[in-house]
């Protein structure tokens, strides 16, 4: 194209010709990029570079090289010696303490089988009930034996200590524990545990001679009160060697071991309980009672069991106090009449063990007693298993885990 007056165009400042098409932006930019890198191509220049490149650490002084930072060889790591490491004192104790335990429960199947194999052929040739007659004949040709009475005397007598031993029991373990000063407190708990260490013959004539009449006007009262509940009649006469005054002087034998125990656990009971329910504005009272007594519960129960087979199997005291009824008096039900015991029965009657029959007559007593001890410290040890935290979980928690289990 030339101008008007026919002269050529000047050049462009860019230097192309006048005339010359004008490149566009993207012919430039495709022109000096060149191909399009990939991301694989620059990830591995970038590697290579970093690895050209000596690595940089901050120091006081400013960056160095991590070279020249590192240029110190470092000392060889050493290995603490913890000396010969040996199991044998973890074998040794391991069969040691598995013994023992097979060994107590060794000791009780060989009594009970002992007991059941003496008791058998008695027990083939008795011509009355065992467990319901109350008559006992273990001699001549026809013997006639039942355990009714023993039974009923050793369990009322036994039930009767426990009501009266275990509320004073707790009650002095918590003033031991928790109510009494601290110089007061020590006299208290050795007076306690002494009452354990007294013999029961001491107890049978102490009970026999000297509480029995301070008991007597007591007797007296329940039964003019309580006296139209066959328990509570009380028979002509002032016999003081009864039911009722064995199971009082049963409950003093089994007071220092349900004591001794409840104190023990009592006094264990967190302190961030105690203190929780002090400053939440309980009482002293109350924070035993909702502190104290629900943490020793399983405590108190296995106490109670001990102290419950003490008495069912306690022998001389109650040898001593109970009077034997007559073999042609009826049977009397009443708590203020004598009675029997297993452990008298067989006790006051050792010299009849002249025969096989009579002797394996009072062996099935014996194996009665030994079951009904069994079972009691069988049901102690599940209410202690229930009864410790952790061992049963609360029935609405059962309720919302079997309706989660239906909904899913």
């Amino acid at each position: 194209m030339s101008s008007p007056d026919g002269t050529a165009p000047p050049d462009r400042p860019d230097g192309t010709a006048a005339g010359q098409e004008q490149p566009t932006i993207e012919d430039l930019v495709h022109e000096d990029a060149g191909p399009t890198p990939r991301f694989e191509d620059l990830a591995e220049e970038h590697a290579e570079h970093e690895a050209a490149q000596p690595a940089e650490v901050m120091t006081e002084s400013g960056t160095e090289s991590a070279a020249a930072s590192t240029a110190v060889p470092a000392e060889p790591e050493k290995k603490m010696d913890l000396g010969p490491v040996g199991h044998l004192g973890d074998r040794l104790f391991s069969a040691f303490a598995r013994g023992s335990g097979g060994l107590v429960v060794l000791i009780v199947a060989f009594v009970g089988i002992f007991l059941l194999a003496l008791a058998i052929p008695s027990l083939a040739d008795d011509k009355s009930s065992f467990l319901f007659s109350r008559i006992w004949e273990p001699g001549g040709d026809q013997p006639r034996f039942g355990i009714a009475a023993m039974f009923y005397t050793t369990v009322i007598s036994s039930i009767i200590a426990m009501l009266i031993a275990v509320p004073i029991a707790i009650g002095v373990a918590l003033f031991i524990t928790y109510y009494s000063p601290k110089r007061l407190a020590q006299p208290v708990a050795y007076a306690v545990d002494l009452l354990a260490a007294v013999p029961s013959i001491i107890y049978g004539l102490w009970g026999i001679m000297f509480f029995a009449p301070i008991l007597l006007p007591v007797i007296n009262g329940l039964s003019d009160v309580l006296g139209w509940i066959p328990l509570f009649e009380k028979p002509p006469g002032d016999n003081v060697g009864v039911v009722f005054t064995a199971s009082v002087v049963l409950a003093i034998m089994i007071l220092p071991v349900v004591t001794a125990i409840s104190r023990e656990i009592f006094a264990q009971t967190p302190i961030s309980h105690r203190e929780g329910a002090l400053a939440l504005g309980a009482t002293k009272w109350e924070m035993i009672r909702m502190s104290v007594l629900p943490y020793g519960r399983s405590g108190v129960v296995s106490a109670s069991m001990l102290g419950l087979g003490r008495a069912l199997g306690e022998t001389v005291a109650v040898l001593i106090i109970l009077s034997v009824p007559n073999g042609n008096d009826p049977w009397n039900s009443s708590i203020f009449a004598g009675g029997e015991t297993f452990a008298s029965k067989i006790a006051n009657n050792a010299a009849e063990f002249d025969s096989p029959e009579k002797t394996g007559a009072y062996i099935a007593a014996g194996l009665v007693l030994f079951v009904v001890t069994f079972l009691v410290n069988s049901a102690a040890r599940i209410i202690v298993d229930r009864s410790a935290p952790g061992g049963k979980r609360p029935r609405r928690n059962r309720r919302a885990g079997a309706a989660q289990g239906a909904s899913s």
